[in-house]
């Protein structure tokens, strides 16, 4: 296998009273796909799940099906969300917890940490909301509640199924900028899995390679991202999944139209669409630093959170298996020639579907998708 990919798997298709709380009774990520229209000529959506229509992540089957379509096309496994805000609180886990404590689906898997704080724009600006309210807040605690969040995931470490980077388990955290002594809290989770039989933590921080601020410097665009991340992995992280997603917009776009289209969309709001052309995105996705070491690309089949938010929604379109062949072939010779524990490629996503990141068999595609990283990731 010429790369080990990693899908990213969102755990959102079950009901939680959180969610009842805010959303109405029921609701999962499939209540705002169902809901999407077309924005403008040659929109694709709605789009429709095929194989496994609108399922539930209670049922075990689902998850057997989604390893077994997953391992056939070449992704080594999946990286689960985990929620912990603090003090105990999470959401969202029931599914990982079955598949820890029944041993099934049996296919690898390791967690990412969605390190941020859930308010009423986490899946969808309600209606019923004038402003945006506070769901879960996530708190860093210091040491007590860092101790017990690594013993909260300790038995997922030692199953041997966990995905591992020189031995270590590999853990994901989504927002790494946002731990306020990131230092301290590697060094001592590290700790931890030392004294309790591990090697170590394999720690990266997902990191978006254009900063959010100060956009005078915006063109010095190709100067910025480096620095970036030599800055995440001085304080402690092994490596970073790059996320060139704004970085490839802006490329796209170019600096002046960019900044038109900037001003349009801050003057007459979702009015102006926020859209690209997903080839055109592609283009531009890798950028240098892809290809160093301790640096793992991001690979995605396609983009358009329009379910979730409307017209306010970043859309990627045109999107088709021939398209993504590029993008999966341009993401795995970033990393082939290192050896391969290192070949880490993230795949973003694996059933995202409320943001248009999916795999999974839709309507128009099918297998397209699948079919196509499957047969990058066998090439000689």
């Amino acid at each position: 296998m010429r790369a080990r990919v990693i899908a990213y798997y969102l755990p959102q298709y079950h009901p939680v009273p959180e969610n009842d709380k805010f959303w109405g009774k029921g609701f999962t990520e499939w209540t705002n796909v169902t809901k999407a229209k077309p924005l403008f000529k040659g929109h694709y959506q709605p789009q429709i799940p095929a194989d496994l229509g609108f399922y539930d992540l209670r049922i075990p089957d689902v998850r057997e099906e989604q390893a077994k379509m997953a391992k056939e096309c070449g992704i080594e496994g999946f990286c689960y969300w985990h929620y912990w805000f603090g003090n105990g609180k999470k959401v969202l886990d029931m599914p990982f917890n079955e598949v820890l404590k029944t041993g099934r689906p049996d296919f690898p898997f390791c967690l990412g940490w969605a390190n941020h704080s859930w308010t009423t724009k986490t899946w969808e600006k309600g209606k019923s909301f004038s402003t945006e309210k506070m769901i879960f807040e996530q708190l860093y605690l210091g040491d007590e509640d860092y101790e017990a969040h690594f013993y909260d995931v300790l038995p997922a470490f030692k199953d041997k199924r966990y995905i591992t980077v020189e031995g270590k388990p590999l853990f994901v955290i989504f927002e790494p900028n946002d731990i306020p002594d990131s230092k301290h809290f590697i060094e001592f989770w590290n700790e931890l899995a030392i004294k309790n039989g591990l090697k170590g933590i394999y720690f990266i921080g997902r990191c978006d390679a254009l900063p959010t601020m100060d956009r005078k410097k915006y063109k010095e665009i190709d100067n910025l991202t480096k620095p970036r991340y030599e800055a995440l992995l001085e304080k402690g992280y092994d490596g970073i999944n790059s996320v060139t997603l704004k970085y490839a917009e802006f490329k796209s776009s170019g600096f002046i139209k960019k900044g038109i289209h900037s001003f349009l969309r801050k003057k007459f709001g979702a009015i102006i669409l926020d859209k690209y052309k997903y080839d055109d995105i592609i283009s531009h996705f890798i950028t240098p630093e892809d290809y160093l070491e301790r640096i793992y690309p991001q690979l995605i089949p396609r983009r358009d959170r329009s379910p979730r938010s409307g017209r306010k929604a970043v859309i990627y379109y045109k999107s088709t298996p021939k398209g993504f062949e590029i993008a999966a072939e341009n993401a795995v010779q970033c990393v082939e020639k290192r050896d391969f524990e290192h070949r880490l490629i993230f795949l973003n996503a694996w059933n995202e579907w409320g943001e248009g990141a999916y795999m999974e068999p839709d309507l128009k595609f099918g297998h397209g998708y699948l079919n196509t990283l499957k047969s990058v990731l066998n090439r000689r």
